[in-house]
């Protein structure tokens, strides 16, 4: 019971050291890979921030070396920006990287399939509409379900013809 709570100083400062470096590294290579890493998390930037995530647990409990957990994060990272850079020239790797937004309703009505496909309720929809502090339904153009899982209300506008909602298949 007695090494559960405390072991010894070396252990101690083993652990802060390995902390302190791994903080760094990981601090220095977000600063490195960009803004994408601490954008809203899609599926894949969720899957890297896991992988990050036992990867540094790992080398702060000193359960890799620093040299192994380094290389790890080294190539995490890398993989993620090849794989960034790859859907961002290629709308195939895109879809499959990113999936696609959902309309889940449009011009006043729900759209059931696309609902039941992503398992949200008429009352999720109503709850992200009092968000946008709109009251009538009237107002509202579409909902969308974003890449990362997000809800956008598109509120209805006087004409125009160029939309946010281009990238989205309205044909309902």
């Amino acid at each position: 019971m007695e090494t559960l709570i405390f072991k010894d100083w070396k252990s101690l400062a083993s652990v802060a050291f390995c902390a302190v470096i791994a903080y760094l590294t990981l601090f220095i290579f977000i600063r490195i890979s960009g803004k994408r890493t601490l954008a809203k998390l899609n599926a894949f930037d969720f899957v890297v921030t896991v992988i990050l995530g036992s990867t540094l647990s790992s080398m702060i409990l000193a359960k890799v070396t620093l040299s192994e957990g380094l290389v790890a994060l080294i190539i995490i990272i890398l993989l993620q920006y090849a794989l960034a850079w790859t859907a961002k020239r290629s709308h195939k790797a895109e879809a499959i990287i990113n999936s696609v937004p959902t309309l889940l309703f449009y011009n006043g009505a729900f759209i059931e399939d696309a609902l039941d496909k992503e398992v949200i309720t008429k009352e999720e929809i109503y709850a992200e509409i009092r968000k946008y502090r709109l009251h009538r339904m009237d107002d509202v153009q579409a909902v969308v379900m974003e890449l990362n899982g997000t809800f956008t209300v598109v509120k209805k506008a006087p004409g125009g013809s160029h939309t946010s909602l281009e990238d989205i298949d309205t044909d309902v």
